[in-house]
C-alpha cells in the first residue's frame, strides 16, 4: 500500500509505477499545434505534473479530482482531425470538470498509451469510491501539503500562518500558536502528520454542530441508535425504516469500532454524516428516477439546450461536437442542430450568416449516437433548424437513418393513429426529429400526402426573431424571410411527434392545432403571452409541446431566467448550456432530481387541460393553500477562497432563495462574522428563514 501520509491511499499497480516514472507525449491543439511535454504522477497520486522539455523550471499541474473522463481513440474534433497521421490506440482525451477545455494527448506507443488510460480511470474510480474518512483525510492532506513549503512533511509555525492565511481565516497571533503548541504533543516545534490532524481539528471546531448533537445525545458524548432514530424522525423528516436507517449510518460513518460495538455514532461520526451526501438537505429518495413517466411528454418539463454546437459566444465562438457531448452529458434531453449547405455535398452545421466556424452534421449525428444515453434512458429531440437545400436535405435523412438506426423513431409506436404524445417511457432510447415536415400524421395513415415539395418556414428562423422585436442591432446580418421552403420527403418522413409549426393565437390553436405539433417562442414573445393570457398559455402546454429560446441579440450566449417560462408550463426552455450564470444554476437545480434523467414531471395544476391556473394570479386557483417553509442555517466548511488577493480574508454568508410564480419569489440571506473565513460556522450566524409559497 502506497500511502500520501495525511492523504489518499491506493493499491500501486504497473499502470501507476509507470505514470510515476513519468512519460513524454505530445500534446495537441490543432493539426498543425502538436507539442511534446513530459508528463509524471506526483506521489501524492493526485496531482499530474507537466512541463515542456524548452521551458526551463516553467511547469503545470493538475489534479484528478478536476477530471471527469478518459477518451480513449479518436473522440474529440482535434484527435480525428490527426488521425492519418497517429493511430487510434495512441491517442486519448483527458475530460475535465466544468467549463475547463479538454486535454488531447498522444503516446509514443500503444503500450504507454493504455498505461496512462487504465491508470488515471483507476486514479478516478478510486476517487468516486472514497468513504467520508478518506475524503477528510484527502482535504487534510491537500492543506498539510500547500503549507510544507520546503517538503519535508512537518511543519513549523510560520508554514501554520501561511497556512491559515490560504484557508481564509484571519487569526490573532498569540491564539494562533497556543493552537500550534496545544497539537504539538512531542513538543519538537513542528507538526507531524497526526500532530496536524489535531491542529486542524482544534481550528476548525463545530461548535454549532455541537450543538446540535449534543441536543439529541443522553451523555453528550454519543448518540445511540435511537438518538439517531429521533434526530432522523425530527429534523431530518425521515420517514422510510428509521431504524435500518439509523443502522445504516452508523456503519457507514462512525470512524471508532468501539463505537461500533456500542451501536453508537460519535461526534466525529456525526460530522462525517452531515457532511456527506445522505446529510444533504435534497431528498435522497429523489436522487433516482420517481415520478411517473407514463404520461405524455408534454406533461414534463425537458432539460433542453440552446445553439448546443457553440462552445462561447454566437458571433464568432468554436463550434464543435463537444457542446453536444457535453450536454447530453449534463442530462441534456433537447439538442439544437442549425443545418446549412456545406461543401461537397455534405451539410454543416454552425450559426448562420455569422463567423462561428462550422462543423459536419454527420459528425453531430455521431456524437448523438454515442452519447445519447449514457447517463439518461429517456428519449432525445434533435431540434432541427432547417436551411439547406432538397439535396443535402436528402443527405441529412441518410446520415440520419444510417447512424442512427432503429434509434431514430420514424413512425408512431405500434403503427397506428395515435390521439396522444407518448411517455417518456414509451420511447426511452429513442431519438426523435423536431422539424419541418410536409402534412401530418394523419395524412401518413390514410395515404393523403401530396408531392411533397414545399412547406412552410419555422417560425423559430431567427430573421423572424430580429424583424418581429424590432431591434437594430448592427452586429447581426438581417435576411430575407423567405415564406416557404421546399423540403425532401426523405428528412419530413423522419419528423413524427414533434412536428415544427408557425404559431397563430391560443384561439386558433385551441380549434386548429394537433397534438403533436410544436411551436417556438423567443424568450421575449413568451413573456407577452405569459402576461396577457396566462392561463391559455399553461392551457396550451398542457396539450402540446412549445420551445422557447433566448433572443437572436444574446450574442454573448447569455441566459434569460427560465423559471419565467416553466410557470406557464413550457416545457422546452432551451439555454446556452456553454454559458454559466444563474439560469444554468436554475436549470441545474430543477433537472438535478428525478435522477437526473432530464424528465421533471409537472405540477398536476398545469396538467389539467380545463384548469384555470394563471401564473400571474395563481391564488384564484381552487384548492390554493401556501406552504411555509423554514430552513434553519447552522453553518458552512470548507468553503473555496474566491479572492485574488494572497492576504484577503473572505466573509460568507448563505442567501436563501425562493424561485417560482412572481408570487412566491422570495430572498433572505445571513449575517456575517469578520474575519472568520475558516473558524466555526465558517463566518456565518446561525439562523432561521421563514418563507411562504403557495405553489411548491
Amino acid at each position: 500500500m502506497a500511502s500520501t501520509g495525511v492523504g489518499l491511499r491506493i493499491q500501486v499497480d504497473d499502470n501507476l509505477q509507470s505514470m510515476l516514472v513519468g512519460t513524454v507525449m505530445r500534446k495537441v491543439k490543432s493539426r498543425t499545434w502538436k507539442k511534446q511535454r513530459y508528463f509524471k504522477l506526483q506521489n501524492d497520486y493526485m496531482t499530474i505534473w507537466y512541463k515542456s522539455k524548452k521551458a526551463g523550471n516553467t511547469h503545470s499541474t493538475f489534479s484528478v479530482m478536476d477530471l471527469e473522463a478518459i477518451r480513449d481513440g479518436h473522440q474529440s474534433e482535434v484527435l480525428v482531425s490527426i488521425a492519418d497521421e497517429f493511430p487510434a490506440d495512441r491517442c486519448f482525451t483527458l475530460v475535465f470538470r466544468g467549463r475547463r477545455g479538454n486535454l488531447d494527448l498522444v503516446a509514443e506507443s500503444a503500450e504507454e498509451a493504455q498505461s496512462w488510460i487504465k491508470g488515471m480511470r483507476k486514479l478516478i474510480e478510486n476517487l468516486e469510491n472514497m468513504g467520508e474518512r478518506e475524503k477528510l483525510d484527502q482535504w487534510i492532506g491537500d492543506w498539510f501539503r500547500k503549507a510544507d513549503k520546503n517538503n519535508d512533511g512537518r511543519m513549523n509555525f510560520k508554514e501554520v500562518q501561511d497556512l491559515l492565511k490560504m484557508m481564509n481565516v484571519d487569526m490573532n497571533e498569540h491564539h494562533a500558536h497556543r493552537l500550534f503548541t496545544m497539537a504539538d504533543k512531542s513538543q519538537s516545534g513542528m507538526l507531524e502528520d497526526d500532530e496536524f490532524v489535531l491542529f486542524y481539528k482544534m481550528l476548525t471546531q463545530r461548535e454549532d454542530v455541537l450543538r446540535v448533537f449534543q441536543a439529541y445525545s443522553v451523555d453528550g458524548q454519543k448518540l445511540l441508535q435511537s438518538d439517531i432514530e429521533d434526530f432522523l424522525r425530527e429534523e431530518q423528516l425521515d420517514g422510510i425504516d428509521i431504524q435500518q436507517h439509523a443502522k445504516q449510518l452508523i456503519e457507514r460513518y462512525e470512524p471508532s469500532d468501539t463505537a461500533k460495538l456500542l451501536n453508537a455514532m460519535t461526534f466525529d461520526g456525526f460530522l462525517m454524516y452531515l457532511g456527506s451526501a445522505e446529510g444533504s438537505i435534497f431528498n435522497p429518495q429523489w436522487r433516482g428516477v420517481f415520478q411517473d413517466m407514463s404520461q405524455p411528454l408534454c406533461h414534463y418539463f425537458i432539460s433542453s439546450s440552446h445553439n448546443t454546437y457553440l462552445m462561447e459566444d454566437q458571433l464568432r465562438g468554436q463550434s464543435s461536437v463537444e457542446g453536444y457531448i457535453r450536454a447530453l452529458s449534463r442530462g441534456c434531453r433537447c439538442v439544437e442542430v442549425d443545418c446549412w449547405d456545406g461543401a461537397n455535398g455534405e451539410p454543416i452545421v454552425y450559426h448562420g450568416h455569422t463567423f462561428t466556424s462550422k462543423i459536419l452534421f454527420k459528425d453531430v449525428v455521431n456524437a448523438v449516437e454515442n452519447y445519447a444515453f449514457k447517463v439518461s434512458e429517456y428519449p432525445v429531440i434533435l431540434s432541427i433548424e432547417n436551411h439547406c437545400s432538397v439535396e443535402q436535405q436528402r443527405v441529412m435523412a441518410q446520415h440520419l437513418n444510417h447512424i442512427l438506426g432503429d434509434r431514430l423513431l420514424k413512425s408512431t409506436l405500434e403503427n397506428k393513429a395515435p390521439i396522444r404524445l407518448p411517455s417518456p417511457e414509451d420511447l426511452k432510447g429513442k431519438i426523435l426529429l423536431k422539424a419541418k415536415k410536409i402534412g401530418g400524421l394523419e395524412e401518413s395513415f390514410n395515404g393523403t400526402v401530396e408531392d411533397p415539395q414545399t412547406g412552410e418556414v419555422s417560425d423559430e428562423d431567427e430573421v423572424a426573431e430580429i424583424n418581429e422585436d424590432n431591434l437594430h442591432r448592427q452586429s447581426i446580418c438581417r435576411r430575407i424571410k423567405r415564406s416557404t421552403q421546399r423540403l425532401s420527403k426523405e428528412l419530413s418522413d423522419c419528423v413524427v411527434y414533434c412536428k415544427s409549426v408557425q404559431f397563430n393565437n391560443f384561439k386558433h390553436s385551441r380549434i386548429h392545432s394537433k397534438f403533436y405539433e410544436v411551436a417556438s417562442f423567443t424568450e421575449s414573445k413568451a413573456r407577452k403571452h405569459l402576461r396577457e393570457a396566462g392561463t391559455e398559455f399553461v392551457h396550451h402546454n398542457s396539450r402540446q409541446l412549445t420551445r422557447v429560446y433566448p433572443s437572436g441579440f444574446r450574442t454573448d450566449s447569455s441566459n434569460f431566467n427560465p423559471q419565467e417560462m416553466w410557470n406557464a408550463g413550457c416545457q422546452i426552455v432551451a439555454l446556452n448550456f456553454q454559458t454559466a450564470g444563474e439560469g444554468m444554476d436554475l436549470n441545474d437545480g430543477l433537472f438535478g432530481q428525478n435522477g437526473s434523467c432530464g424528465y421533471v414531471l409537472k405540477p398536476s395544476f398545469m396538467r389539467e387541460v380545463e384548469g384555470v391556473f394563471d401564473p400571474e394570479t395563481p391564488q384564484q386557483r381552487d384548492c390554493y393553500q401556501p406552504v411555509v417553509l423554514t430552513i434553519q442555517v447552522i453553518s458552512g466548511q470548507q468553503l473555496p477562497k474566491v479572492n485574488i488577493k494572497e492576504d484577503s480574508i473572505v466573509d460568507p454568508l448563505v442567501r436563501v432563495e425562493i424561485h417560482g410564480i412572481p408570487m412566491d419569489q422570495a430572498k433572505q440571506e445571513t449575517r456575517y462574522i469578520e474575519n472568520n473565513g475558516a473558524k466555526e460556522a465558517v463566518g456565518l450566524y446561525t439562523s432561521e428563514h421563514i418563507v411562504t409559497t403557495g405553489h411548491p
